[in-house]
Parts: structure tokens; C-alpha cells; sequence
């Protein structure tokens, strides 16, 4: 008999591990407290940029990331394939930007340890570069150019991914209010606001920046904070088209088909307070005129905020909890839940259904990992 999964909160990474779930076979519901992909999912920008977004070096999240980059192809069109619903997908490459001399050794850097993971990665500068993104400040010296990136039109597909998640049999349930875990030991229990229970054999927690909360059910330290990030976005229908995603060391900026230009991001510790604040969208106007001129003198049309779930490492929760053993958890992705979905999605269902997992992902991202320093 398959086993019936419960899964909190529907946003990119539940919504992920539900459909990865369902095509194994499994009885899958979806309890939301709110609407699904209402929260850090829907305002994201999409980008898929392991290259880019890990800089320091390859360690086993970088690995992470990079495997489910090479995913992604696959993923989105089996997803695009289910649901009928057109989203953008974009392997544009990025380009990050350096204006100083000083700056071209760590691009260098850079460029030589990504080569060994499988990046075509190549320093750009001069005509060149400007052939590449026309529009671009003549201030800027370089540019490591990466192919390998991508970026997806993340509302979109979200939608997608929740509509080819309920045709294939997912159960979604939205607009509870709240969702208690009440019951973990002999099955899973879980109680929505109007005291209705859903029962099941497993339970994956996807909760993200409220992930916490189940500290005190599980007896156990789940570092998850809110992180606000405020993104802007222009209309650029009539501005020189922007090619490539481009990453600078105060944010990116990223051009969609739709002709918008979405950029981020301001981020700053305000609890779970979405509001936008002036001082953070004109901290990204200040530097996006510094990246395109055309951008000088434009006001965004459009600006919002988003809460991204921060570990207290940096690293995100995938898998069974120690002493609690029907629960999972997948969540803290923070920056990284849009790429990370498909690989997280891979490796819950490999843990539930009891598959090799590396023992470097069981034990750089266990939930459990904290355990140790909660006294």
C-alpha cells in the first residue's frame, strides 16, 4: 500500500517535493496556511546561478546547487509538459561585473576553480564585452561571463508547477489559517485552524522563514530566520534590450521577456515584516543607474519584499529529523529555493523511500545538525 505523505507549506520547495513525490507513486497532500507560492517563492527573480551566487569557493552547497542546475532542463519541461502552462525559461549566461583593476584577480579566481565543476566561464572586457551587452556603463571594466546560467520567470512558474502538481493527483489544501503538527510518533497528525486533522505516514515540513516554529513540537533547534529582501522592477519595452543576467557586489539585475527588468536585492533583519521601505528600493536605483545609464531618472513600477528562510549556517535543512524519524524537513533555502527545488525535491523522496544518499548531503544538511549546541 503506498504510504500518504503530508506536506507543510506550499511554496516552490513543497510544491517541488509533492509532484517528485506523487510521480513515485506516493499519496501526496499539500497543506497551505495561506495560498501557495504566496510568500519568499513568487517574489523571487528566478535566477539559476550557482556560479554566480557561490563565489567563494566549491564546497558541498555549491555542489548542491550546481546539480540541480543540470536538473533544471529536464525538470521545467516535464512540468511545462503536465500543467499546459507557459512560463519563461532563459539560458541567457550572466555576466558579473567588476569596475576596479583590483577586482580582476578574484574574478580570475573564480573563473579557474568554477572551470573544474563545469563552467565555460571566460573573462570578457573591453569591445568585447560592450558587443556582448551593448547598454552597459563604459565604467565597467570586465566581466566573468558564464554560459552555463539561466533564469526562470519565477510567478509563472510557480503557477505551473502547482497546476501540474494537482493534475497529477496532489491534494492541495489552502487558506487554513495555521497548521500544528500535533501527532509525529505512531503517524502523523496535523490540525488546521478550524480544528480539522489530517492524518498520514510521513510528514515533510516546507514551512521556510516559518519553519521555527517547530522547535518546540519537535524538541529540537531549528535556526530558521526571516530575511527581508526588497527587489524593484522597470519597464523596458522601449530601452536597448539587456542580454545577460547581470551580477555586481551590491545585486543582480535580470531582464524578462515580458519587457520588465527585475532587480534585488536589499536585504535587511525586520521579523516578518513584508513591507517595502524607501530606503531599500533607493539603495538598488542608486546602483542600477551605475550598471545601465538608461536607467538613470526611472522609477520601478512595481516594488516588493519577500521574507527568505537563513539558517544560522547558511545551509539548508534537507532530511529526516533525529528521534522524529517520520518527519523530513526541506526547508532554509533562503536565496536559493527556485534553483535548489528539483534537487531537494530528488533527495526527500530518496530518504523517504529509503534510496542511497551521499553522506556528505546527510550530514552538511541535516536538521538535526544543531542539535549538539541547544543546551
Amino acid at each position: 500500500m503506498s504510504q500518504n505523505i503530508i506536506i507543510i507549506g506550499g511554496g516552490i520547495i513543497g510544491l517541488s517535493c509533492a509532484y517528485e513525490l506523487r510521480m513515485r507513486g506516493f499519496n501526496v497532500t499539500v497543506l497551505e496556511a495561506r495560498r501557495c507560492g504566496g510568500q519568499a517563492s513568487g517574489a523571487a527573480a528566478g535566477m539559476l546561478a550557482p556560479f554566480s551566487e557561490n563565489t567563494e569557493g566549491p564546497d558541498a552547497f555549491f555542489r548542491l546547487c550546481q546539480f540541480s542546475l543540470l536538473l533544471y532542463p529536464e525538470w521545467q519541461e516535464q512540468i511545462r509538459s503536465i500543467s499546459g502552462v507557459h512560463f519563461e525559461y532563459a539560458n541567457t549566461g550572466s555576466l558579473h561585473i567588476a569596475y576596479h583593476a583590483a577586482d580582476l584577480l578574484s574574478l580570475e579566481g573564480r573563473r579557474l576553480w568554477q572551470r573544474q565543476y563545469g563552467s565555460s566561464g571566460e573573462i570578457v572586457s573591453g569591445a568585447e564585452l560592450f558587443r556582448m551587452e551593448p547598454a552597459l556603463s563604459r565604467d565597467v571594466l570586465a566581466a566573468l561571463y558564464t554560459p552555463e546560467e539561466s533564469h526562470i520567470y519565477a510567478p509563472d512558474f510557480i503557477r505551473a508547477l502547482e497546476q501540474a502538481c494537482r493534475i497529477s493527483g496532489v491534494l492541495i489544501k489552502e487558506e487554513l489559517g495555521s497548521v500544528r503538527l500535533v501527532e509525529w510518533d505512531r503517524h502523523i497528525a496535523v490540525s488546521a485552524a478550524d480544528s480539522t486533522v489530517f492524518y498520514g505516514d510521513r510528514l515533510v515540513a516546507s514551512t521556510g522563514a516559518w519553519a521555527q516554529e517547530l522547535s518546540e513540537q519537535l524538541g529540537l533547534p531549528i535556526p530558521v530566520y526571516p530575511i527581508r529582501g526588497q527587489i524593484c522592477a522597470y519597464r523596458t519595452e522601449t530601452q536597448p534590450p539587456v542580454k545577460h543576467m547581470v551580477f555586481f557586489n551590491q545585486g543582480y539585475l535580470v531582464a524578462k521577456a515580458n519587457g520588465t527588468m527585475v532587480c534585488g536585492a536589499s536585504e535587511d533583519v525586520a521579523g516578518y515584516d513584508t513591507s517595502v521601505t524607501e530606503r531599500g528600493i533607493e539603495r538598488l536605483r542608486n546602483w542600477n543607474n551605475k550598471v545601465f545609464p538608461f536607467l538613470e531618472g526611472q522609477l520601478p513600477f512595481h516594488s516588493w519584499a519577500g521574507l527568505r528562510p537563513a539558517t544560522q549556517d547558511g545551509y539548508p535543512l534537507i532530511g529526516p529529523v533525529e528521534g522524529a524519524e517520520r518527519v523530513l524537513m526541506a526547508a532554509g533555502h533562503y536565496r536559493n529555493g527556485i534553483l535548489l527545488s528539483p534537487v531537494t525535491a530528488k533527495l526527500i523522496a530518496d530518504f523517504i523511500e529509503n534510496r542511497c544518499v551521499p553522506s556528505e548531503v546527510r550530514e552538511m544538511f541535516s536538521p538535526s545538525r544543531f542539535a549538539n549546541a541547544w543546551i
